[in-house]
């Protein structure tokens, strides 16, 4: 397969998926705009992945459209992981946890308005006249042509090695590095995650099995840093809303904690550096 043909592909679906959780997203539905911004993430990192094929000032500005929507959906989705974070504390916090509804409601009015704007539907009908047949796709010259044209499989190849090799090179003082930094490492570790599941049909039998253990732990340290950066973001919220939040966190998470889920991470790297990478 092409790489112009791979990435029409894999752009398009993820902009359907994208695309069909709008209502339910708009409607309040925690889980729609969960799978709405997987979708979004999906969506940026295949285009991060044909960067060199796809750059130009149309891609440049609808990257800046795309953050603009990912900031409205993850403005929410904080607030959800918050709320959940509080359901789950013994005795209920429940001046923290009205005032979190009353500003999860808010987010969710600016999130409904934008989702139902000019704006969002002038971005959805560009991205997608954009993967079918944006300038990239006509550039002239040699190089572009040879981009389009080359396999996915042999361009895949080179990209994930890329990829691999600079999240094991960042993962490798995670123990020292702080707070956002370590958010960086999890992006790093995201884009990879997707980037293979994206072309995991291309992998041989013979490779599948070091394909899963690469992806599962992948997964792994993906769950811990999540974890690091909702706890992070809680904190943040929960000293900007105020309402005893961020003492309420404080206890919650416990001593031991950060370095626990850190410990895991880089244990985790430690083992994905030491695996022989799958091929395509």
């Amino acid at each position: 397969m092409r790489c112009d043909t791979a990435f029409r592909s894999a752009a398009g679906r993820y902009l359907r998926d994208l695309t069909a959780h709008q209502e339910a997203t708009c409607g309040g539905d925690a889980r729609a705009l969960h799978e709405m911004r997987i979708a979004l993430t999906r969506l940026r990192t295949i285009i991060a992945f044909f960067s060199p094929m796809v750059a130009g000032p149309q891609q440049a500005r609808l990257a800046d459209e795309l953050k603009w929507l990912n900031a409205h959906l993850g403005a929410v989705r904080d607030l959800d992981v918050a709320i959940e974070r509080l359901k789950a504390i013994k005795p209920r916090p429940q001046a923290a946890y009205r005032s979190w509804s009353l500003e999860r409601a808010g987010a969710q009015r600016h999130l409904t308005r934008a989702l139902r704007s000019v704006k969002y539907q002038r971005l959805i009908k560009s991205i997608s006249l954009w993967i079918e047949k944006g300038s990239w796709s006509t550039k002239t010259g040699r190089q572009a042509a040879n981009e389009r044209a080359c396999p996915v499989s042999e361009y895949g190849a080179r990209k994930l090695m890329q990829w691999w090799e600079k999240l094991i090179k960042k993962s490798r003082r995670l123990r020292e590095i702080g707070t956002k930094k370590r958010h960086r490492v999890r992006l790093l570790n995201k884009r990879l995650n997707y980037a293979i599941e994206a072309v995991a049909d291309l992998v041989s039998e013979s490779e599948i099995s070091r394909l899963q253990a690469t992806l599962k732990l992948l997964r792994k340290a993906q769950r811990s840093l999540g974890q690091l950066n909702d706890d992070a973001r809680c904190q943040s919220l929960a000293a900007t809303l105020g309402q005893g939040g961020a003492g309420v966190f404080r206890i919650f998470l416990g001593p031991g904690h950060e370095k626990r889920l850190i410990r895991t991470a880089a244990a985790t790297y430690q083992k994905l550096a030491e695996l022989k990478p799958f091929r395509i």
